[in-house]
């Protein structure tokens, strides 16, 4: 095998295997020195082959905080919920689903907040959500010890079957299905002034104006924890 081929072949496993998008430095990093410009190649012919491939290919790569990732075609989202459900892997545990809920509605949160609402660490059930890719690190709170900041994914979405974040339930819808399972966790997420579903919508809403500001951030944070 000629060492183009295979560096596209190794940047499409690259992009599979991680759990996080990946930046262009962190991807050339995997090579030597004297492959760098064969790799970085490869890359943009991993990603044209891609972009083209639709939309004939489920997978695509695409680029978000600041690096790539391999991805799921969002049309295709209709068949990946069949899947999920016929499969009963779409299920959460009841932490990671507390710990979901409060990202969700609250986000973007950092661990210490979700620590201070669940009474309990929660940096293995984040670790989980991140590997499911529900949830990604979108930056740091400037505050004393710059704790990580969270916020949902399109898996999210595609997870819940939501259209964008403005499809969230009203909080009080959310807290009446976990009635029977446990409302502790939801201290401190009430809907502010008892405005319901409006402040619901509005926080959705800024958060979404919010998502371009958080980028540059959020790159940099990437690539420091690559490094």
């Amino acid at each position: 095998m000629s060492a183009r081929p295979e560096f596209e072949a190794a940047m499409e496993a690259l992009l599979f295997a991680a759990g996080e998008p990946l930046s262009e430095d962190a991807l050339l990093q995997v090579f030597d020195e004297s492959e760098r410009v064969d790799a970085l190649a490869a890359l943009q012919a991993v990603l044209a082959r891609y972009a083209s491939a639709a939309p004939s290919s489920g997978l695509m790569v695409e680029q978000v905080a600041g690096g790539y990732r391999m991805a799921t075609r969002p049309e295709l989202g209709g068949y990946l919920r069949r899947f999920f459900e016929a499969s009963g892997r779409h299920k959460l545990s009841m932490a990671a689903l507390e710990t979901l809920a409060i990202v969700a509605y609250r986000q973007p949160v950092t661990g210490p907040e979700i620590q201070e609402l669940r009474g309990v660490d929660p940096s293995a059930v984040l670790r989980t959500l991140l590997e499911r890719r529900l949830v990604r690190i979108a930056g740091r709170k400037e505050v004393v010890g710059r704790p990580f900041l969270y916020t949902t994914t399109r898996e999210f979405l595609l997870h819940f079957g939501l259209g964008s974040l403005r499809d969230l339930p009203p909080l009080e819808a959310f807290q009446e299905a976990m009635a029977g399972e446990d409302e502790a966790f939801l201290l401190g997420l009430e809907a502010p002034d008892g405005q319901g579903e409006t402040a619901e919508v509005e926080r959705a809403e800024a958060l979404e104006d919010a998502a371009e500001s958080i980028e540059e951030e959020a790159a940099r944070e990437l690539e420091e924890l690559d490094g």
